[in-house]
């Protein structure tokens, strides 16, 4: 889209030496021709108008004329009457050595995961709520305000978590962050800081995330096996560990919901061990076909932090995110958030607040709730269809699913000849704390992919599933 462009001119930072003794119409062509010479000034940009540039440097307009027409010779510029002046195509190149420019090639279909449907973002809504936000936003709320977040939004998300997750929230309890990375590095360094030196993390789960997290705090990772309920809790009772960090609802990536005796069982552990846990609350808003599960800070308060954001559900781009904290932890989360960066940006936070209270964040996640229950009806008729042989779990909820290769299939060897055949597939072995191959599985993410291009890229790569 061409932007419109404001009255104001554009401003330049050029200088001119009058003791040098070299004529001022040679230095500004030098100083220009440098300028686009070095990348400074790229292809298409503004300058100044002849008369505020001269106005800004104190020389004469007629000066400013004839170096525009001079370079404008020399195909520097571009110049028109009655448009602005901008740098020539073709005016210089690139700084550096020129890179031919490789593009990736477009994939018939990309399975990535954890990626929502970006074109279905609700801009319309989005840019309603900011408009109504700004209108509304008091002067204070200018300045850089409570690093725990928006009071108002922090009320709106407490009787939000309260009304849909089940959980025991109260606003002053409640941090705002930029995303989850920034939440649980938020955690770790005050944790850190009270005594804990070692964290456990589900296996497989996110092990690079949660390692990178811990180590800049200063922590030990280390990884606790999962199965068919969740995570072992007995494997993490033996461990050192004083943190743990769960996806309760919907475990990543393997898709399956914390056994309810696991869940008892968890929560009796940190009591026991005066422990706290870490839980990642990443898309429960999507659930198909089995019982909303509430989250797990709602059983214990005292014990859980309790991470969620708008990542899965609007988009990534708006990182915003929140931690519901047990209550002595609350101030020391929201002091290490004003170190980090004094806060998140106050207008998005009461954008979202306006989208939530307004109800066009529920209708949003009702009618993706909708196009994800297609896409996965689809993804499950064309693996019956296409490669009728394998497993699939971990449908339940959220928008990915694990398929189970045959034995003697070999992960990698999967991915990179499907690659050739223009569809991104994904391996579990990321996903695992040894990255081990074995046993051969994939993690196919449908939230970004078309039910067309879901259909069509099973098809193309369904013989290679079953090992033909």
């Amino acid at each position: 889209m061409t932007p419109e462009w404001s009255s104001s001119p554009p401003e330049l930072l050029l200088a001119v030496d009058r003791t040098s003794g070299r004529p001022l119409h040679a230095q500004l062509q030098h100083g220009l021709r440098d300028a686009i010479r070095t990348g400074r000034l790229q292809v298409g940009e503004r300058l100044p108008s002849s008369r505020e540039l001269a106005r800004a440097l104190g020389v004469s307009r007629g000066l400013v004329q004839e170096c525009y027409a001079q370079l404008q010779a020399e195909g520097y510029l571009a110049t028109r009457p009655g448009f602005a002046t901008r740098v020539a195509a073709g005016a210089a190149e690139p700084p550096g050595d020129p890179q031919p420019r490789s593009t990736a090639p477009r994939l018939l279909a990309d399975f990535r995961c954890g990626v929502p449907d970006l074109g279905s973002f609700p801009v319309h809504d989005w840019l309603r709520a900011l408009r109504e936000a700004a209108r509304a936003m008091p002067t204070a709320e200018f300045d850089y305000g409570d690093p725990r977040g928006s009071a108002r939004l922090r009320e709106i998300l407490a009787a939000y978590l309260r009304r849909v997750r089940a959980a025991a929230t109260d606003p002053r309890h409640i941090v705002v962050c930029n995303g989850y990375a920034q939440g649980l590095g938020l955690a770790f360094r005050v944790l850190a800081d009270i005594g804990v030196h070692t964290v456990a993390f589900e296996d497989p789960g996110s092990p690079d995330t949660v390692a990178a997290a811990a180590a800049t705090a200063g922590l030990r990772a280390v990884p606790v096996p999962v199965d068919s309920g969740g995570i072992d809790v007995r494997a993490l009772a033996a461990t050192d560990a004083r943190t743990v960090v769960v996806t309760p609802a919907h475990q990543w990536p393997t898709g399956v919901a914390l056994a309810p005796q696991r869940r008892l069982a968890l929560v009796q552990w940190a009591r026991d061990r005066d422990a706290v846990v870490i839980e990642d609350d990443y898309d429960a808003e999507f659930r198909y076909d089995r019982e909303p599960v509430g989250a797990l800070q709602g059983l214990a308060a005292d014990r859980v932090i309790s991470i969620g954001t708008v990542s899965k559900s609007l988009a990534p781009a708006l990182r915003i995110g929140w931690m519901v904290c047990p209550p002595e932890l609350a101030d020391p989360i929201a002091e290490q958030k004003h170190r980090s960066d004094r806060g998140t940006p106050t207008l998005d936070q009461l954008a979202l607040a306006e989208l939530i209270e307004s109800g066009r964040f529920d209708r949003h996640l009702r009618r993706m709730r909708t196009t994800y229950a297609a896409r996965r009806a689809v993804l499950l008729a064309a693996l019956a269809e296409d490669a009728p042989v394998l497993r699939v779990t971990g449908l339940a909820a959220g928008f990915h699913a694990v398929t189970h290769l045959p034995t003697g299939v070999v992960e990698q060897d999967v991915v990179t000849v499907a690659r050739e055949r223009s569809v991104g597939l994904y391996g579990m072995s990321a996903y695992r704390a040894s990255h081990a191959a074995e046993p051969a599985q994939l993690v196919l993410g449908f939230g970004n992919v078309g039910e067309r291009a879901v259909a069509a890229g099973i098809a193309a790569v369904g013989r290679l599933l079953m090992g033909w």
